[in-house]
């Protein structure tokens, strides 16, 4: 479970790799949501695992509109029809990629100051 931001500020993700990223001279092990109110651990660890309850803190946290750029590690992997529709509920778009595709996306759109938020599996 999330408990308070690992970083309390929307900032650019300036690494990944080895299992963790790295973010305002900071490192971390394992996966983290990206959220505009700060970078928070999650503890999803594998794409074909995910559940509806995996994206709870980020669905309570974010506000429509906005899209949460899903990191599903080395490669893309369409989550299960009732995560798609979850988002769909909260008016939140869901957009699938590899974990390297979602960092460098969720850099380029915050760097443009756009509403944007990034859930990303950590990767080897």
């Amino acid at each position: 479970m999330e408990t308070g931001p690992r970083y309390p500020y929307e900032i650019a993700v300036t690494a990944y790799g080895n299992g963790g990223f790295r973010f305002a001279d900071m490192s971390h092990r394992g996966s983290i949501l990206c959220l505009p109110n700060g970078i928070f651990a999650w503890n999803a660890t594998a794409a074909a695992e995910f559940r509806v309850a995996d994206f709870d803190f980020a669905l309570s946290s974010l506000e429509p509109p906005i899209t949460l750029l899903l990191g599903t590690g080395v490669d893309q992997v369409w989550p299960a029809a009732e995560i798609y529709e979850a988002f769909a509920k909260a008016n939140i778009g869901l957009e699938p990629m590899s974990t390297g595709a979602a960092a460098r996306t969720y850099n380029i759109l915050v760097a443009e100051k756009r509403r944007i938020a990034a859930a990303l599996l950590a990767v080897p």
